[in-house]
């Protein structure tokens, strides 16, 4: 079957000032993006330096690493005292684990490892998009793009496994993008084991990659059934050998706690807002993805990186669950930096290849004679949108010796903590209200909490790790696996009520109030708030018992 190619001889050359201007805008915005990334690193700078719970987990993530670093398993009876249990596979754990043996508990590492894991993926996607395009400028600006995003850099710097999730997934797509295709049968054989063992770390670092596991063996099957079959098999033995293994060693909580916790009350308001929020910021790199897809469908062949990418889509509606938000788009947003790049490239490298189909007889062969007037559009069209992009997902400090006359021109004003601006606001249900930059007072305001918790007589029920674990005080429950576990009617509250109201706790310090429901009537019984100390937008409320 013969293709019809957008670069033909008979095309004449673009107006050199058209090139001259694409490559301006070009620049243009890889100046941008390249300034949003010295803001994320900024920000990953100011909250690795940071020693207290910045989003509300990190602190029982830093548990569970300290936990596997002393040959313990995380995941325990929350019925009994310390009431304590995780729900997330250990992989990121145990990857942390080493640095608690070097360094100690704290939470500069986790989120070192988490930052860096993000500048890993952004290396992926732009080395994807260079070998698919073939266009440095548009691989770079894709990389760039997926660090821009809100929602990285929300949630890349912190103590928390997604973004760790979302490298080894990416590492995976891209590994296993052409493995089929190579025909060297041991190299091609050592690219389907380094693939799908990249999967399966993603998968028990974070239970979401199941979705990526899933497009990943779709394709292998498509390209190669016999392939996809035995791919699927030894996957699947190998993943469930580690389950079957895990469950066993725990004495079944980690079937509790990873699985059945998590089947959570689902909102789908939630979910909607939550892809209009999606769509408002990334919309300028979801389109031309979206085109790609159709461009695969009807005109060449279904790759990976679609495949990866309407899984992704599709499984970005879970983030309506109770616990979840919009950390959830992560991986949609990796796999739309890659699509959008490859169209992007594609389109200005003048490499568009279309087969002499049905499609192409009606759609594709009268646009022909106009396609030196579709390229010139696409040469300053294609920059736009990253320009676009970049207008769209604008975030930043409000205040200091850089920032503050730059808001000033851009006539910005703060809507988040700490004097910070963010494109996306808070419109939607299960946004992270969190990129703000922290200060010297949330950290005076943090050691106070922990003077509080010290001088407290024998345990403190602390909402957040950080305090108990700075006091040299045992770390008591977690608490939204606790509620996790009530909702889901999986948890006997017994002793844990028993002990508040025999007034236990010297010192009961909530900030969300996150407990299951008969755990915070039990305090508001037999606890009365004493202090309410501020520290990074949150009031920390700390109770003593009620004197008869």
């Amino acid at each position: 079957m013969s293709n019809i190619a957008l670069k033909t001889a008979e095309h004449s050359q673009p107006n050199s000032g058209l090139v001259t201007i694409s490559r301006v805008l070009i620049g243009a915005a890889l100046v941008i993006l390249f300034g949003y990334l010295l803001i994320y690193t900024a920000f990953a700078v100011n909250l690795i330096q940071f020693p207290f719970d910045y989003d509300q987990g990190e602190g029982f993530e830093l548990v569970d690493t300290i936990m596997f670093s002393q040959g313990e398993w995380p995941y325990q009876d929350t019925d009994v005292y310390p009431f304590y249990s995780s729900n997330y596979p250990p992989l990121f754990h145990l990857i942390a684990a080493p640095f608690v043996w070097l360094f100690g508990p704290a939470y500069w590492y986790g989120r070192l490892l988490g930052f860096l894991g993000t500048l890993v993926t952004a290396s992926a996607i732009g080395y994807a998009v260079y070998r698919e395009g073939g266009h440095k400028g548009i691989a770079a600006l894709s990389g760039l793009a997926f660090l821009a995003s809100n929602t990285v850099f929300h949630i890349g710097p912190l103590f928390r496994q997604h973004m760790t999730m979302v490298m080894f997934e990416t590492l995976a797509v891209v590994v296993l993008a052409h493995a089929t295709d190579i025909r060297d049968p041991r190299r091609r054989r050592l690219l389907l084991i380094a693939g799908l063992a990249l999967i399966l770390c993603a998968g028990y670092t974070k239970q979401l990659a199941y979705a990526t596991a899933a497009a990943a063996l779709i394709f292998l099957f498509i390209r190669s059934p016999r392939t996809g079959l035995l791919c699927g098999i030894g996957f699947a033995a190998i993943f469930g050998a580690i389950f079957v293994f895990l469950n066993y060693a725990t004495g079944g909580q980690w079937w509790l706690q990873t699985i059945s916790a998590n089947v959570n009350e689902f909102y789908p308001d939630q979910t909607i807002g939550l892809y209009r929020l999606w769509f408002s910021l990334h919309g300028f790199l979801i389109v031309p993805a979206v085109l790609w897809v159709l461009y695969e469908l009807y005109f060449g062949r279904l790759s990976i990186y679609t495949l990866w990418f309407i899984a992704a889509v599709a499984n970005a509606a879970l983030s309506g669950k109770w616990g979840a938000g919009d950390s959830y788009f992560a991986t949609a947003i990796a796999a739309a930096c890659i699509l959008s790049g490859i169209f992007a490239a594609r389109t200005l490298k003048r490499t568009w290849q279309f087969p002499q189909n049905f499609y192409a007889r009606f759609l594709v062969n009268p646009l022909r004679p106009l396609s030196p007037i579709i390229y010139s559009t696409g040469l300053i069209l294609i920059p736009l949108l990253y320009i676009g992009y970049a207008v769209a997902t604008l975030k930043m400090p409000t205040q200091g010796a850089v920032f503050e006359p730059l808001a000033r021109i851009l006539n910005l004003t703060p809507n988040a903590d700490n004097a910070f601006y963010d494109s996306a606001g808070r419109i939607a249900g299960g946004y992270a209200d969190i990129g703000h930059f922290t200060t010297a007072q949330d950290i005076e305001n943090g050691w106070r909490i922990v003077q509080r918790v010290r001088e407290a007589e024998g345990d403190v029920l602390s909402e957040e790790a950080a305090f108990n674990l700075l006091a040299g005080k045992p770390v008591i429950t977690n608490p939204t696996q606790l509620l996790n576990l009530w909702l889901n009617d999986q948890w006997d509250s017994a002793e844990l009520v028993q002990m508040i109201e025999n007034q236990d706790f010297g010192l009961i310090v909530l900030r969300a109030q996150f407990y299951p429901t008969d755990v915070l009537i039990a305090i508001g019984n037999y606890y009365q708030q004493v202090e309410s100390i501020h520290m990074n937008g949150f009031d920390y409320l700390l109770l003593a018992p009620k004197t008869t």
